[in-house]
């Protein structure tokens, strides 16, 4: 299994960071994952500012030479994780400008007359990992679940990866998070995943 991890958050002092290490050292041990890539966008400097005007046209997203490297990624990946932190009840602008290039039609999905697309992506898995400052039951009660529905419907299941697990983690800022169990949860998961 070949695994893209996508990690977004500015500060590698960041619990976040703490995740993408348990997930690197998890998959480390995994038989079953034979190769790993990291894609950092901050690190990267990933430009998430969707530009359209007479020589850079949306119906060419899927064949912008600047995105040639990250499509390759995704291709490549037979699972694709996503770490990241909640803000305002939604993944960080970074992640929502990678996805709103990166999966775009005739490259993630193509229209085909009916009412959803045909999904390019099938055969993929997706783990989002996510960290918040509210409880764990925040974005459930107080958002309609807009979190998951945004990543599991609008997105993953929209390009054909219908396999997506979830680690929505709350009270992360709260020294009774219980980060050492929520860290080795993650650890445990990567060390042990077969698909």
């Amino acid at each position: 299994m070949k695994t893209l991890v996508i990690y977004t958050h500015p500060n590698h002092q960041s619990l976040s960071y703490e995740f993408l290490q348990q997930v690197l050292q998890g998959s480390g041990e995994n038989p079953n994952i034979a190769e790993i890539q990291v894609l950092d966008l901050y690190e990267e400097g990933f430009d998430p500012v969707l530009v359209f005007n007479k020589e850079k046209r949306r119906r060419d997203m899927h064949i912008d030479p600047k995105l040639a490297k990250y499509r390759d990624q995704i291709q490549w990946a037979d699972k694709i994780v996503f770490v990241y932190p909640i803000w305002w009840g939604r993944p960080p602008a970074m992640l929502l400008g990678y996805i709103d290039q990166m999966f775009a039609s005739n490259f993630a999905y193509r229209d085909n007359g009916g009412m959803l697309p045909e999904g390019l992506l099938k055969g993929k898995s997706a783990v989002c990992i996510s960290t918040m400052k509210g409880p764990t039951f925040y974005p459930l009660y107080w958002l309609n679940n807009a979190h998951k529905i945004l990543m599991r419907k609008a997105l993953l299941s929209y390009v054909g990866i219908k396999n997506v697990k979830f680690f929505e983690f709350g009270n992360m800022e709260s020294p009774k998070g219980q980060h050492a169990q929520k860290l080795d949860k993650v650890y445990r998961y990567f060390k042990a995943v077969a698909r």
